[in-house]
């Protein structure tokens, strides 16, 4: 079984409530991204500004989860 989330570059542009920040990708598009549960176990911050990495899915492209920050 393959997985479809695809990895993408993107920087915050703005902090939302529980844990949810929009996302600009490196093609343009911004979109909604929550984190993934190791960055919450870990208490990883994340600020705008930020560079990240977001898994998006292919059925719906205006969501991701942030997996790595750096």
């Amino acid at each position: 079984m393959s997985s479809d989330n695809k990895k993408q570059r993107g920087i915050v542009l703005e902090a939302l409530p529980n844990t949810h920040f929009k996302v600009r990708l490196d093609d343009g598009i911004e979109i909604d991204a929550h984190l993934a549960g190791k960055l919450r176990i870990h208490r990883i911050k994340i600020l705008p500004g930020d560079k990240v990495t977001v898994e998006t899915n292919d059925y719906d492209k205006t969501k991701g989860r942030i997996v790595y920050r750096g």
